[in-house]
């Protein structure tokens, strides 16, 4: 009997070891991502963040650097254990279990950052999510998410579709059981018309691996 594939998720990122080489650094696109990092440092200098889905603590560790605070924030108790071996600085960098999707956080933010997890976000539920981030930051607060471009390799096959456009791919995790993962790719001119009535100052930057988006909150 085949085992159903399983939907979790959270689960899945929580029991996987290989965040930074699967996600992030990716040979191809080294140069492209030196300049994300560039742009951000420029972006959230002095700016007090709120960092939402961090992972293992990839970006925090960058935005610790020069932010003058970062609340970074996963649904993974266990991720965020493993951000806390990375020892950032306890003055500029705490750490909370949150929902990305429903941030219950307190704090005075002037940023929003989100590496890699826009693409995770169901269409449907984009506009509820930026309503929901402009709440915590406030109007006029900045948003920077990076994301992967699609590139065809196998990593990027498509298992399915449904019916609002979101797409599904299928990931195995060390143990070999296999997950579906909703990741959804955009072109610059998707970004444009999805949130464009949803931000201001929008720009976006896209190369053949990665994209950054930065605007405004209305």
């Amino acid at each position: 009997m085949i085992k159903p594939v399983n939907t979790d998720m959270a689960e899945y990122y929580a029991v996987r070891n290989n965040f930074d080489e699967e996600d992030i650094e990716n040979p191809d696109g080294a140069d492209a991502l030196d300049d994300i990092m560039d742009n951000l440092r420029t972006l959230m200098t002095d700016q007090h963040v709120l960092e939402l889905a961090c992972g293992d603590g990839y970006w925090t560790d960058e935005l610790a650097e020069y932010a003058a605070s970062v609340l970074a924030t996963d649904i993974n108790p266990s991720l965020l254990e493993q951000a806390k071996t990375r020892e950032l600085p306890e003055d500029v960098v705490q750490f909370a279990v949150a929902d990305a999707m429903d941030p219950k956080v307190e704090g005075e933010f002037t940023a929003c950052f989100a590496g890699f997890w826009w693409s995770h976000v169901r269409r449907q539920d984009q506009a509820e999510v930026i309503a929901r981030i402009r709440k915590i930051i406030g109007e006029n607060g900045l948003l920077v998410l990076v994301d992967n471009a699609q590139v065809d390799t196998e990593k990027t096959v498509i298992a399915r579709t449904d019916l609002e456009g979101n797409t599904y791919q299928i990931h195995a995790a060390p143990n070999g059981e296999r997950y579906e993962i909703l990741k959804n790719y955009y072109t610059n001119s998707t970004l444009r018309k999805r949130l464009g009535p949803l931000l201001k100052d929008m720009r976006v930057h896209h190369s053949e691996h990665y994209w950054m988006l930065t605007a405004r909150l209305r």
